[in-house]
């Protein structure tokens, strides 16, 4: 027969390390699909604080007197998770924005659909764009690298250990918006330059031919080249991936440095 006893103390301990590991998962890419039940989400987090509390020894600082204190401590485990999975989640938007920005010069930014993930309604162009990198994430493990980022935090920001600089923090989002803007573009690079080609060729044509109705023959001339790149330049998602990746890590690194 198996005995397994511990004291208030360690289940205390426990359930703050549990606060900040589901809030994380609550808000991580991925984890936080609908498509993912919450049951499994729960079972992730469980099963990730358990194995978070067999390597961590109890910080010194998770000590209290009374509830209060105590329930201060499981908002600052709560605010601290969702702080990290914030700094993920947001850099899974810049594909978003790519999307409608393409779907804007291609003349496709009336053809809209609800995003299952967000409730919201989004661009074609950006939920496929959306599903790829998804796709890319589980295929290149970066998932591994956000769990483990996540046990890491427990060295940096002990339990009880974070300290919130508002400054700080609103610093990391304004570099954010930057560097947001130009991973964007870079990304529709090629639409961009294709249809500002085209509307150059058809600006001419329409000198030339003035006879011609080149608002009708330019709509169907965009959707067709727009489409066509689109598709060709899927395969430069993975050169993509990378840049969101990289500034996935810097979000991150930036977001658990404004706690220490």
């Amino acid at each position: 027969m198996i005995e397994y006893a511990f004291s208030i103390y360690d289940l205390e301990y426990f359930l703050l390390i549990f606060m900040r590991v589901s809030c994380f998962v609550f808000i991580a890419p991925f984890f936080s699909t609908k498509d993912t039940p919450a049951m499994v989400r729960v079972g992730i987090s469980f099963f990730t604080a358990m194995l978070l509390y067999q390597a961590l020894t109890p910080a010194e600082g998770a000590f209290y007197d009374t509830l209060p204190e105590y329930m201060l401590m499981v908002m600052k485990e709560a605010v601290t998770g969702l702080l990290i999975g914030l700094a993920a989640n947001i850099c899974m938007s810049i594909v978003n924005f790519a999307g409608s920005i393409a779907d804007m010069e291609v003349g496709l930014s009336m053809v809209t659909l609800l995003d299952p993930n967000t409730q919201q309604v989004a661009s074609i162009t950006g939920v496929l764009y959306q599903y790829v990198l998804m796709l890319l994430l589980i295929a290149t493990g970066m998932y591994r690298y956000l769990f483990g980022a996540l046990a890491d935090t427990f060295k940096l920001i002990p339990v009880n250990g974070a300290v919130f600089r508002g400054d700080a923090l609103l610093a990391s989002m304004l570099e954010f918006l930057g560097d947001f803007v130009l991973i964007g573009f870079r990304i529709i690079l090629p639409i961009f330059c294709t249809i500002l080609l085209l509307n150059a060729v058809l600006g001419i044509l329409a000198k030339v031919s003035p006879q011609m109705n080149m608002f009708a023959v330019g709509i169907q001339l965009k959707v067709l080249v727009g489409l066509s790149i689109i598709f060709l330049t899927v395969g430069m998602m993975p050169g993509a991936a990378d840049m969101i990746f990289r500034e996935m890590k810097k979000m991150i690194v930036s977001f658990v440095g404004t706690m220490q």
